[in-house]
């Protein structure tokens, strides 16, 4: 069975690179800057109610960890009506499901077009914006999906269809073809 990796050019942040903290002067939690609503995109979404400043550390990517085995046996992609899951793939051996335990990071939806990256920091999954985000705005990262070795084809981008509308929509979910 094909391996699901939710994830898009996730970069790695150097150990002398400080995390951005969720918390504010005097240690007062800082409210996310965003809220979850009905996209149509799919389903749910996160939208920014207030503007989002390029490299702002939106939120952190959480659920239960589990292996790569045990994420193909709770989700067959072959007897899915339609593809559904939140994993995201932190590395080869070890996938977050955010189904179980997963925070509001879960409704960031897919778009070719994206305005968020994925960031991978000692393997913990953050969520950063790419580029100023107004109030309003959707929040987005590219999921390229990967699946082993499979090659590409029609069925498969049927089986992971994209909706994000972009003029750069490739039409998939999937990462782009590698030459």
């Amino acid at each position: 069975m094909a391996r699901r990796r939710k994830y898009s050019r996730k970069r790695s942040q150097s150990p002398g690179q400080k995390a951005r903290r969720r918390k504010g002067p005097g240690g007062v939690a800082v409210p996310r800057p965003f809220s979850v609503r009905t996209s149509t995109i799919q389903g749910k979404g996160a939208f920014a109610w207030r503007w989002i400043p390029a490299g702002t550390r939106i939120i952190e990517y959480t659920g239960e960890r589990i292996t790569e085995d045990e994420s193909d046996s709770r989700y067959d992609d072959d007897s899915m009506e339609r593809h559904h899951t939140f994993l995201f793939s932190v590395d080869d051996e070890i996938v977050i499901d955010a189904g179980v335990g997963g925070n509001e990071a879960r409704f960031i939806n897919h778009s070719c077009d994206p305005n968020c990256e994925a960031i991978d920091e000692g393997g913990r999954i953050f969520i950063e914006a790419i580029r100023d985000i107004a109030p309003g705005e959707e929040l987005f990262y590219d999921y390229g999906y990967e699946l082993g070795n499979d090659k590409l084809t029609p069925d498969l981008k049927a089986t992971y269809p994209c909706h994000c509308g972009s003029p750069n929509c490739r039409g998939t979910i999937l990462a782009r073809s590698r030459p």
